[in-house]
């Protein structure tokens, strides 16, 4: 088999099993606190990948190092999936994986508004525009059909969720902290996970190891295997082998997996107007990267001159 072949099944792989991680988080918390799911996910998946680097002879970080990667394991990991873990408990997967895929928004509303990095351009507008009005959209369907109070909480700790990891990003962006990426993913993982831990039991979101049932431990396990690994290492080989433009492409696909595993899996209700809000906020989220892009490449070419 040809390793561009290879590349386009590790592309599929990662968007299919990455979606399809926001139905068996829903499935974790119903038998599980969302933020004790994250924690035991985080810790045993940051374990087994510092664990792996470290028998291959990887040096351990420095005290500042780690401290650094707790500072972006805050964003990327405790935030991000310690929020979007326990939101999933009030809202649905699919909801809450199109949330997620607004996070090049904040990252562009980030770089325009707090580091000057980029100005916003017409098709900035517009993407922006969309990808407000699709969730919009969704939001006024599911809404009728789900507690207000908790719905409400779910859609904030989504967005919470959702601008936590867009912060994550400008920082990697920045290359804050000198490890190797992966070593490093996992020691975000690790030390995340004892943050998400620690609020768990600070806010009650927790049960004794042994009143976990098994179906919430097989989600853990699907999780942690196919979610932060295998998925992972199909990323990692897409990037490799297919541009970064069409790698990308995954985010604006794990949605999609998530709204159809969710219905049918999870019986959670989809509807057209379901599914048009969800491709006008794709759309958005896709002319907010073009705009971006475009820029950079027209700066590119201005240099060069």
């Amino acid at each position: 088999m040809q390793v561009k072949t290879k590349a386009y099944i590790a592309f599929a792989a990662t968007s299919i099993l990455w979606g399809s991680t926001w139905v068996m988080s829903k499935v974790g918390v119903k038998g599980l606190p969302g933020l004790q799911l994250s924690a035991i996910r985080q810790f045993i998946a940051g374990s087994l990948i510092v664990a792996f680097f470290l028998l291959r002879k990887q040096p351990m970080p420095s005290a500042k190092q780690v401290l650094q990667l707790t500072g972006v394991g805050f964003f990327t990991f405790f935030l991000s999936n310690g929020l979007s873990t326990w939101s999933v408990a009030y809202i649905s997967s699919g909801l809450a994986a199109l949330i997620a895929a607004l996070y090049p928004l904040f990252v562009v509303l980030l770089e325009l508004f707090i580091t000057k990095k980029n100005k916003p351009n017409a098709l900035t507008f517009v993407g922006l525009f969309l990808g407000i009005s699709g969730i919009v959209l969704v939001f006024y369907e599911d809404a009728s059909h789900h507690h207000a109070g908790n719905y409400v909480t779910g859609i904030l700790l989504c967005l919470m969720a959702t601008i936590g990891w867009s912060i994550g990003t400008v920082l990697l962006s920045k290359n804050v902290v000198k490890v190797q990426p992966q070593f490093g993913l996992g020691w975000q993982m690790l030390t995340a996970s004892v943050l998400i831990g620690l609020l768990s039991l600070l806010t009650g979101q927790h049960i004794p190891l042994q009143q976990i049932p098994l179906f919430s431990w097989l989600a853990l396990v699907y999780l942690i295997a196919v979610g932060s690994i295998i998925a992972y290492i199909a990323f990692l080989y897409t990037m490799k082998h297919l541009t970064p433009s069409v790698a990308a492409l995954y985010a604006y696909i794990n949605p999609i997996v998530a709204l159809l595993i969710g219905a049918v899996a999870l019986s959670e209700k989809l509807t057209v107007l379901n599914m048009v809000g969800s491709i006008i906020t794709l759309v958005g989220v896709y002319l907010v990267n073009k705009s971006v892009r475009f820029k950079k490449t027209m700066i590119a070419d201005a240099d060069a001159m």
